[in-house]
């Protein structure tokens, strides 16, 4: 799969865009806060229907504007033919996704169909984090690799909230509440929140084995390192579980068990990632998770997904970056988009590289071949 075309309109910091881009490694060339990281965030719409920066679409939309527009024309391994995609939104309305100028009956539909994978300097804020974090970026990749876990996990959410949205009118029947309807909820949510803790502990399965192969390439095989699954429904009865932890739930006014509250543990040599390991050992740790994820991406997907790198040779070591790049000289990878302020040292650095690469120069929001 690659991205032929893409085009920006009043999207961040640029008024319009239009990029015809290379088939193997097109890089971006500009000093910190011209755009670079933009023009990635764009493929990332294209690919997940939203930032990969920002939790609030508005945010995208440029100052001054009430609108933006992003577009793409992809080419697949398994089609001759042209696929356009196109994300815009309008201040005060809902986001459209369109493919090929029909829309999308739900976003859900896209997911999955245009895999990306996105490695930059934010990366290890998965060990620093919160649960959520690590929790939204597993149940992103295994919603890509599976169509069936995203619908439930879809379903799940919504139960969830309607859930949530009994417990702050409070228990009492002055308030309005319905105890049957709530017993209604946590019998449909039960059995969809012990599916989910299924399916996640299975991926773990199949994706430890990949993350840790990568890690030791990229750490010469100096530390032992692993991921487990935290959960209270492996083997529980939720339903159990929810009538057990009521009374607390309407104190809190949330539901406080449940598959929102799993977590996935970052080890080394059996502690905390988080704190017994050095800088450089979670950074190669965070470049194995997104390396397993392109690996399991490709494998599912049958066509290798576009990789984002932003910002690596002023955030990454030598070493880091040397092993990435041997992935790109072995065209491990397919198409590249990569971030750089030195046009001279990445050219340097991708000496080796035989692939064709087209380079941008990028300046206050314009981006033009160099």
């Amino acid at each position: 799969m690659t991205l032929d075309s893409l085009q920006l309109l009043f999207f961040k910091n640029y008024d319009e865009a239009a990029l015809r881009l290379s088939p193997g490694l097109n890089c971006f060339i500009g000093d910190n806060g011209s755009g670079k990281t933009n023009l990635l965030d764009a493929i990332h719409y294209l690919s997940l229907t939203k930032s990969a920066i920002t939790s609030s679409d508005a945010l995208s939309i440029k100052q001054g504007a009430d609108f933006f527009v992003v577009k793409g024309n992809f080419s697949l391994e398994s089609d001759s033919e042209h696929e356009t995609i196109q994300v815009s939104l309008r201040q005060g309305q809902k986001k459209t996704i369109t493919h090929n100028k029909q829309p999308y009956e739900r976003m859900a539909d896209h997911i999955g169909r245009y895999p990306a994978v996105l490695i930059s300097p934010y990366d290890t804020d998965l060990i620093r984090q919160s649960s959520e974090e690590r929790r939204k970026y597993f149940d992103s990749l295994m919603a890509q690799l599976d169509h069936g876990f995203l619908e439930l996990l879809i379903s799940y959410n919504a139960l969830l909230r309607q859930r949530n949205a009994v417990l702050k009118q409070g228990d009492r029947p002055s308030h309005g509440f319905d105890r049957d309807y709530l017993l209604a909820l946590d019998e449909q949510l039960a059995p969809l929140g012990e599916q989910l803790t299924v399916l996640r502990a299975a991926f773990l399965e199949e994706y430890v084995p990949i993350f840790q192969r990568h890690y030791q390439q990229l750490a010469d095989g100096r530390e032992f390192v692993t991921l487990t699954y935290k959960t209270q429904l492996l083997g529980a009865d939720f339903a159990h579980l929810l009538r057990y932890n009521e009374r607390r739930d309407f104190a809190l006014q949330r539901s406080t068990t449940g598959s929102h509250r799993d977590d996935f543990v970052f080890l080394m040599a059996d502690q905390p990632v988080k704190s017994h390991a050095s800088q450089g050992q979670q950074k190669s740790f965070a470049i194995a998770l997104k390396l397993a994820q392109f690996e399991m991406l490709a494998a599912k997907q049958q066509q290798k997904p576009l990789l984002l790198l932003d910002d690596i040779f002023d955030r990454l070591d030598d070493k880091r970056i040397a092993r990435l790049l041997e992935l790109v000289a072995d065209e491990t990878f397919g198409q590249v988009f990569l971030t750089d302020t030195n046009l001279e040292r990445t050219d340097l650095a991708l000496a080796r590289v035989s692939v064709p690469i087209t380079r941008f120069r990028v300046h206050e929001g314009s981006v033009a071949p160099v």
